[in-house]
């Protein structure tokens, strides 16, 4: 039975997950599989977990196991907020795993992995759970005959040291000399990301000291939200293995280049007999799209502004977020421009037909990577609906334009603070009829409460509270 937002947990599903449970439990513990972590990522963009031993995990399939929905409005620091919709210590609901996407997590002997959907006790879908959201996402725009495919790149910066960031390798920028330095690191990662299932496509040292990136194949917008967090934790304990730390933040050092996770999204019409067919090419739009992978562009493009609430989710965003610096920092598009926020992407010719995709480049690691494509998803929808068309792509760098011409040409900087970003989120009524009135609440409540945190609080003293979070 296929997941949807609204599956209820009646009878008949709970002993169908209940059976299939039980038998991955007798395969687990044949490969001394112990636990499993069962995770979901909250408003904030970390990672939680609850753990199960290998011998409950049949009864976590078919009665959840318990958790508070105050985790809704956690702040990346432990703080917590409260919001119309959830807060206090009043109330319980259940996690359950997705037994689609178990795995054993060869980064940590002796455990598995699985994301787990977010339940109240009545068996209904809880509202705020995001992995829930995405799929009723994919679902709307699947009832129009499209589907998505999606992937993160991965970002991280390397340190020798727990507490103040300690480049682990002194190479130049995407040079050879950083893959010598933690070559023995580099080949654990991508024979752990294997052995857990994940299609790595390349990895390569980035931009700032000690920074590296992975890309991984595109999948279903729900399985691709799943790899992400796989692929992060599979980072992150490799890394401990060999005595360094991770981070995955916007900012881990004032002044220096960010940690961004681009997402990659391509619109497909789907398969009517002769194979589905990618809207972002083949077609008589610019540089090969089609009206509608031209409109589902259109219409990510004029949310950005309010999409950055929950893509760049963190006063470190805007750290990152800056001209110049590959971020995307302006609401624009352009032919392999890395410095639009919005960058279309062709591939080589010959393959472009299944490889033509859009770039999101304002998107960074502390976005909850579900929230991140359901709502990317739902701009793109709105763009489809009203048959939308681009403007003019940029060429440029487009904070080389005059003033006037970036004005003339609809080129709008994006919101240079969180705060900026959540009132214009608020005043999203497209974004606000698909996620609903709970997500938009509680998104703005927890972002105005990273504002608060760090209120008056200098680039540094940002960047150190956020280094370890995400």
């Amino acid at each position: 039975m296929e997941q949807t937002f609204d599956t209820v947990l009646d009878g008949h599903e709970r002993a169908r997950r209940g059976a299939r449970a039980a038998e991955a439990a007798r395969r687990l513990a044949g490969e001394d599989i112990a636990a499993v972590a069962l995770t979901w990522v909250d408003v904030s963009g970390i990672t939680r977990t609850k753990t199960v031993p290998i011998g409950r995990l049949e009864h976590a399939a078919i009665w959840g196991v318990g958790m508070s929905p105050v985790f809704d409005v956690f702040l990346l620091d432990d703080s917590i907020v409260s919001g119309r919709h959830v807060g206090g210590p009043v109330g319980d609901l259940r996690l359950h795993p997705d037994l689609d996407r178990l795995v054993p997590l060869a980064a940590l002997p002796g455990w598995a992995h699985a994301p787990a959907d977010r339940y109240a006790q009545d068996g209904a879908a809880h509202p705020l759970d995001a992995r829930a959201l995405l799929r009723r996402e994919t679902g709307r725009l699947a009832a129009g005959g499209w589907t998505a495919r999606t992937a993160f790149e991965i970002e991280w910066a390397v340190s020798a040291t727990p507490d103040e960031f300690t480049p682990a390798c002194h190479g130049p920028a995407y040079g050879m000399a950083r893959v010598s330095e933690l070559a023995g690191y580099l080949r654990a990662l991508l024979v752990a990301l294997d052995r857990t299932g994940v299609s790595v496509e390349q990895l390569h040292p980035e931009y700032a000291a000690g920074q590296y990136e992975v890309s991984v194949a595109a999948e279903d917008p729900v399985g691709a939200a799943d790899t992400a967090v796989l692929v992060r934790e599979t980072i992150r304990a490799v890394t401990l293995e060999h005595g360094m730390h991770a981070s995955f933040s916007p900012k881990v050092v004032a002044g220096s280049v960010g940690n961004g996770a681009h997402v990659h999204l391509s619109l497909w019409r789907e398969d009517t007999g002769d194979g589905p067919a990618n809207a972002m090419a083949g077609g008589p739009g610019p540089y090969g799209m089609t009206d509608a992978g031209q409109a589902f562009a259109a219409g990510i493009l004029d949310r950005l502004p309010a999409l950055l609430a929950i893509g760049a989710p963190s006063a470190a965003s805007y750290l990152r977020l800056v001209p110049s610096h590959w971020a995307g920092a302006y609401a624009c598009w352009g032919l392999e421009n890395r410095e639009a926020a919005l960058r279309f992407v062709t591939g080589a010719e010959g393959e472009r037909d299944h490889a033509a995709n859009l770039e999101i480049k304002c998107f960074d690691g502390a976005a909850n990577p579900y929230l991140a494509l359901a709502a990317l998803l739902a701009a793109g929808r709105s763009g489809l609906d009203a048959g939308l068309a681009l403007p003019d792509p940029v060429e440029v760098d487009p904070a080389g334009l005059p003033d006037g011409e970036r004005a003339a040409r609809g080129v709008r900087p994006l919101p240079v603070s969180l705060a900026e970003a959540v009132a214009v989120f608020e005043d999203d009524a497209v974004l606000r009829d698909a996620l609903g009135e709970a997500v938009t609440d509680t998104v703005a409540a927890v972002r105005r409460g990273e504002v608060a945190l760090f209120d008056g609080a200098t680039p540094e003293e940002i960047a150190a509270t956020t280094r370890w979070r995400h």
